[in-house]
């Protein structure tokens, strides 16, 4: 069973970068699927990006944030990482790590979430 910690969250100006970085415990993190999530105030959580287990070969990202953000791993470290870059305001929200067993229908492992906010 995976726990998952976010962090690297904050007040960034648009234009500006962000790292998150998602800690999970667990001796088989290699075998999840990884992914990021964000909710916006007043909306639903929508996805972000995702990696598929073992090296990461597949990525998948929103169209939203194609081109300015990249998802990564390090399954040694047992981290999950999201780049952001050129940030917007609509950008601002909580994000989330989740993960899933490797070909998994769905996330079922989720953190707590880490606040990004990006001003005009």
């Amino acid at each position: 069973q995976e726990q998952l910690v976010e962090s690297g969250g904050g007040l960034v100006q648009a234009g500006g970068s962000l790292k998150l970085s998602c800690a999970a415990s667990g001796r088989t993190f290699s075998t999840y699927d990884m992914g990021w999530f964000r909710q916006a105030p007043g909306k639903e959580r929508e996805f972000v990006a995702r990696i598929s287990s073992w090296s990461g070969g597949s990525i998948y990202y929103a169209d939203s944030v194609k081109g300015r953000f990249t998802i990564s791993r390090d399954n040694a470290k047992n981290m999950v990482y999201l780049q952001m870059s050129s940030l917007k305001p609509e950008d601002t929200a909580v994000y989330y790590c989740a993960a899933r067993f490797m070909g998994g229908s769905r996330f079922n492992y989720w953190g707590r979430g880490t606040q990004v906010t990006v001003s005009s």
